[in-house]
This record gives C-alpha cells, structure tokens and sequence, in this order.
C-alpha cells in the first residue's frame, strides 16, 4: 500500500504549530491495513491524529530477541518499550510500529507498548539451561532510555537482572538519562561485562530540539558520557546517523567534543529511510529546514543508487558514492587523530553465573 516516495503519499498541509515537540507531522498510512484516514479539503473538522502520550501494556512473553542478520553485530538484543517518545524524524524503527496495527507517524511517538513483566522475564530465560552467555543489546530498535524509563525503571531492573548473573550488555541511548544506572554498569564493569555508548548526532542543539525533540540536549549527553568515564564505565560515541548535506560536516567537532568528555572509542551509521520514514522525514525537512530539504534528498539518493533507501543486507548500513567516501575518510583520520578506536574494550562472559550455582573446582 505504501511507497517509499513522498509523493505516493497523502498531502500533508503545515503542522508546524500542532505538532510541536513532535518528530512526525503525520500518521502516514500502514502498509499492511487497506483503509486510512485520509484528509478532504471539503470537510471542517479534519481528522488530526491525537497527541496524547499512551503506555498500553505489553504481553509479551519473552524479552530477549534474537535476529539472523549477517550485517549485524548483535545476536541478542532487549526492548522493553516498542514505539519511541524521542520521536527522531529519522527513525528507521519506525515501521516495526505498523507491524502492531499502529501508523509508523505520530502513533509511533505516542503510543507506547510497555514489557512490565521484562525483568521477570529475563530472570526466567536466563536461569534456564538453554541460555547460553553472550552480549545483550538495549536499544537495538527503540531506545531503552527514553522518558518513560525515568519512572517505570524496566531498564534498569533489566540491567540488574543482567548483573546478578553476570552477562555481559551493550548499551546504546539518545538519552543522559542512562548516567543514572552508573552502580550497575559498575557492577557489570567488574567483569569486563558492559560499555555504553551516547547517540550523538549533532551539537546543534537547535537542530536537535526539531529533529529530536524528546531527546536529551548534547551538551547533556556529553555530560553523561563524562560521568560514565569518570566512574570508570567503558564508554564511547556513536553518529547515528549521519545525514548528508545536513549534520556531515559535523563529524570531526562531534569526535572531538566526545573524546574530550571522555570516549574511548567512536561509531557510526548513515541515514536509513526505510518504508513510510521516507515520507515522513521528507515532510519533517520541508517543516523545519526548508532551504536544505532539496540538497539533503539528493546527497541521500547520490549514495542509495538513486534511491532514498538500499534495504538489502550489507548494502544499508555501507552507503556508496564519491560524498560518502569523503565522510567516512574524514571519521577514520579524526578517529586517529584523536586516539580513538585503538582498541574497543573487551565484552566477556567468563564470569556468567547463575544464582544458586557455585562454579566448578576444575
């Protein structure tokens, strides 16, 4: 039913005003319902998707996810929220939302799936004898710390799960918020069990607050990561993503603001605009950078191959072209520069242990 291009797509009139402190400006159509809400001009009261924030619970009844995809670094990863308040323009998650019979637009900001009974979960998959150890990923589709986690704490209680068996976690968040849980990742760290990363995708803090409105400023992400090194807890920065003719010429002050608050490492990805992100970020750049809407659209389809997204494996997450070549030239020599990447601190699962059981003499 939908397309990957804008113009497939209903046309959205100017909700800059109604939609503040949103990321989408729309509920695009699911792809996989045969009716919408469409919008008439002939009609008064146009239906207007509700901005109203809704936690519904989630019955899941396992919290670890598994994936078989080659090009990525995980295996296993947790997500106790499905839909994301941060409400990132950009966000390749998006669609995951349609599976749930929601729109990949304001629906996905809104309206949040919650695993209440996550940390009961974990504890159950991990005591049992199939669980074989190995690193286990927050934020591998949503991201585990937005505002919701401040008080319903299901990351954390995860993460606590995680260090009393000792299995080691991989963290990744737009959110200062994840300083919070510093005496866990301590524990964890005691066994080499844990490193956290901040998603940083620009310094503009202006920028930020459009494209990222439910985010953490970068000046506090910067301070988060500072106390994490502090504190000790292997640490790092992630640009993701990288947007051409938009946030690309930050790359080197990004590093350099994130080494100097303490990184130890850096990472980055492309801009992904899979299924209905592509309208929806289309219309997000028309809104809020109107004179770089053009120039972004085209430097995304000079490294897609004309495309505005490559969804084959391998081929996503490695954008081509002669623009993107230059930027990820100008990572690597900032990178070394800067001492970073020398050496990522190692993940173990030596110390796995399941509570109740003593670890063998021999």
């Amino acid at each position: 039913m939908c397309s990957v291009e804008r113009d497939d797509y209903m046309q959205v009139p100017d909700r800059s005003e109604t939609f503040r402190g949103r990321g989408a400006g729309f509920n695009p159509p699911n792809r996989f319902i045969d009716s919408a809400y469409v919008e008439h001009d002939d009609v008064e009261e146009p239906y207007v998707p509700s901005l109203e924030m809704e936690y519904i619970p989630d019955a899941s009844k396992s919290i670890i996810a598994s994936n078989d995809s080659p090009d990525l670094s995980f295996d296993r990863s947790i997500n106790a929220y499905r839909g994301c308040e941060h409400g990132c323009s950009y966000c390749f998650a998006r669609p995951t939302h349609e599976y749930l019979g929601y729109s990949a637009g304001i629906d996905f900001e809104t309206k949040i799936l919650v695993k209440m009974d996550a940390p009961k979960l974990l504890r159950q998959e991990l005591m049992s004898k199939k669980w074989k150890p190995q690193v286990v990923f927050f934020s591998g589709v949503t991201d585990c710390y937005q505002p919701i986690e401040r008080k319903l704490q299901l990351t954390r209680q995860c993460l606590e799960v995680l260090a009393e068996f000792r299995n080691p976690a991989l963290v990744l968040s737009k959110n200062a918020l994840v300083a919070r849980d510093i005496d866990v990742f301590a524990r964890l760290a005691e066994h080499h069990a844990i490193r956290v990363m901040l998603s940083i995708t620009s310094l503009d803090a202006a920028l930020i607050g459009l494209m990222e409105p439910r985010t953490s400023r970068p000046k506090a992400r910067l301070g988060a990561l500072r106390r994490l090194s502090d504190a000790g807890i292997p640490c790092g920065v992630m640009i993701g993503p990288i947007i051409p003719g938009l946030t690309d010429h930050e790359v080197p002050a990004i590093l350099e603001a994130a080494a100097a608050a303490g990184a130890q490492y850096a990472g980055w990805t492309a801009l992904r605009l899979p299924h209905a992100v592509a309208p929806i970020f289309q219309d997000w750049l028309e809104r809020a950078v109107p004179g770089k809407a053009a120039k972004v659209i085209a430097k995304v389809r000079g490294m897609r191959h004309g495309k505005l997204n490559e969804p084959d494996f391998f081929k996503r997450g490695r954008p081509e072209g002669p623009h993107m070549q230059l930027v990820r030239s100008l990572f690597e020599q900032t990178c070394l520069r800067l001492g970073l990447n020398h050496e990522r601190p190692p993940l173990s699962i030596a110390s796995f242990q399941r509570p109740g059981e003593q670890l063998g003499l021999f």
